[in-house]
């Protein structure tokens, strides 16, 4: 598994999936910063990654997923810091490790 993390989820996120034992590169590591998501889903796809976790709830309206084979992972809260997402942190890496190549799944943030 190699997963991609967003830029705009928190960096400290990557080593919280690290301790786990996933594969985790930003797009800060790969210089990726500011492509556009049909760019950045060519990139992705060509260097190889499995599976793309992202905050960008619009993703799924702007491009089609389907072509890709791959699973994309949108987080949706209310707020993308720190202490919300380790807040969805356990279902993050149960949907994670569980996902399917050419899904397109929806983490919400439980109330």
């Amino acid at each position: 598994m190699k997963l991609l993390h967003d830029e705009n989820l928190p960096v400290k996120l990557k080593y919280r999936l690290l301790e786990r034992g996933l594969e985790v590169i930003t797009i800060a590591d790969k210089k990726w910063n500011s492509k556009q998501n049909g760019e950045l889903l060519e990139l992705l796809n060509d260097e190889g990654f499995t599976h793309f976790l992202t905050f960008d709830s619009h993703l799924s309206f702007q491009q089609n997923l389907l072509k890709y084979p791959i699973p994309v992972i949108a987080i949706i809260a209310p707020f993308n810091n720190y202490a919300i997402i380790m807040g969805m942190f356990e279902e993050i890496v149960r949907v994670v490790k569980t996902a399917v190549a050419g899904s397109n799944i929806v983490i919400y943030q439980k109330k």
